[in-house]
């Protein structure tokens, strides 16, 4: 084992499992579930923005605003939230941050005005980060030598999540306006907190730290771990591509030639959910020592994919070609980044056990700091130059994603 270095943090962050602790499928599946509802409400907004701006009276420009704020306040939970599964019991925060996030969206959905708004999607996001406190609890129960693959399929169900909240969201939008659907989340998680509050295993970490010292340790564990500063820097690179591409392409296909209602619009999102399949396969990649291989490869994807999107997205008359070449770009860039996340999760649970919170804190924070940049990027790109520079600014984060490969 890894002898840990700089300021040392008493204890292992998870127990390690007990006779009789080893995750079964059926809890395998729960964890998956979870995390799949849980992580709607950061990505629903993408395929709203074209309702929520104008019905609060926000500028085109500003429409990535409602996006990025979720994924901010996202990222703002997993650095000073998810840090605290090393020293609270675990179940005990998921059901605290479960029931802020059901309140959070009840409240969403009787926002008046865009600046509340924000603030209360922020909060939200906040507490939807207890996703990375469930991720690694399932991946602590994991049989020896099968961490690959019981992440890669927890990850299937947040995928899955991720690919139809934007679909779901349509849907409900287009039948009953998007407060309604902020309504609906509210009711979801707090059931949902009361299934995992009857289901979820204790696990009780052993950390002596104060929070204060964990904070600061995370900036210790950044600068000891060249694999996490890598990884985390390559995953917001996608992100940043794959947020880009989904705030925007709501907006593109709204307008001609493909005019879709919120209806099309949600069956073209449900179409990129094809791309959660693929997500244990690159966990077993990863087990089998495929990583660089499989990273590259899913670079690859990301700009593959953003070149396929322009092209397609810049008919002059209505077609189903370009239609169903536009949802095959979906589907590919979601395999690239479901398959970069994989990997790249996987490398960071396998750095130091006893602060395994902590790095996946920072692995998921950090990436989402650059969903959120994309998620800005997408509306400005949108107003200045339209599809082609939406799609231009994600292959550039694409490209930088495979620069980082070659010099790593």
């Amino acid at each position: 084992m890894r002898r840990q270095r700089g300021p040392f943090i008493h204890g292992n962050a998870q127990l390690a499992a007990r006779p009789g602790e080893t995750i079964t499928r059926s809890q395998t599946l729960l964890f998956a579930a979870s995390v799949g509802i849980i992580v709607t409400n950061l990505f629903a907004p993408q395929t709203l923005v074209g309702l929520i701006g104008p019905s609060l009276g926000a500028a085109e420009w500003e429409s990535g605003f409602v996006s990025m704020a979720t994924l901010l306040g996202y990222a703002a939970g997993l650095f000073f939230l998810v840090p605290l599964s090393d020293l609270v019991e675990n179940r005990v925060l998921v059901l605290r941050m479960l029931c802020a996030a059901a309140l959070a969206a009840a409240i969403a959905s009787l926002a008046p005005s865009e600046a509340s708004l924000l603030a209360v999607l922020f909060v939200l996001g906040a507490a939807c980060s207890c996703i990375q406190v469930l991720v690694p609890l399932a991946a602590s129960m994991a049989p020896p030598g099968q961490d690959g693959r019981v992440i890669g399929d927890v990850m299937s169900g947040l995928m899955i999540g991720i690919l139809l909240s934007r679909p779901l969201a349509s849907l409900v939008a287009d039948a009953v306006g998007w407060r309604a659907f902020y309504a609906l989340n509210a009711t979801a998680l707090a059931l949902l907190a009361i299934l995992l509050g009857l289901t979820l295993p204790r696990r009780r970490p052993l950390a002596q730290a104060s929070y204060a010292a964990l904070i600061a340790s995370l900036l210790d564990l950044l600068r000891q771990e060249p694999v996490l500063r890598r990884r985390a820097f390559t995953a917001s690179l996608v992100m940043a591509a794959f947020s880009v591409f989904w705030t925007a392409v709501a907006l593109r296909l709204a307008a001609p030639p493909f005019e879709l209602s919120q209806k099309g619009i949600a069956l073209f999102a449900l179409v990129g959910a094809g791309g959660a399949a693929v997500t244990p396969i690159f966990g077993r990649a990863g087990d089998r020592g495929w990583t660089r291989p499989a990273t590259i490869f899913c670079h690859l994807g990301v700009v593959a994919a953003l070149g396929l999107a322009a092209w397609a997205g810049t008919p002059t008359s209505g077609s189903w070609l370009p239609l169903m070449l536009m949802g095959v770009s979906a589907v590919l860039l979601d395999i690239g980044v479901t398959g970069d996340q994989t990997l790249g999760r996987r490398a960071v649970n396998l750095l130091q056990p006893k602060a395994r919170g902590r790095l996946n804190g920072l692995f998921v924070g950090i990436f989402f700091i650059g969903g959120a940049v994309g998620s800005l990027l997408a509306g400005i790109a949108w107003a200045w130059g339209g599809w082609n520079a939406v799609c231009a600014a994600g292959a550039v984060f694409g490209v930088a994603a495979l620069v980082v490969d070659w010099v790593g």
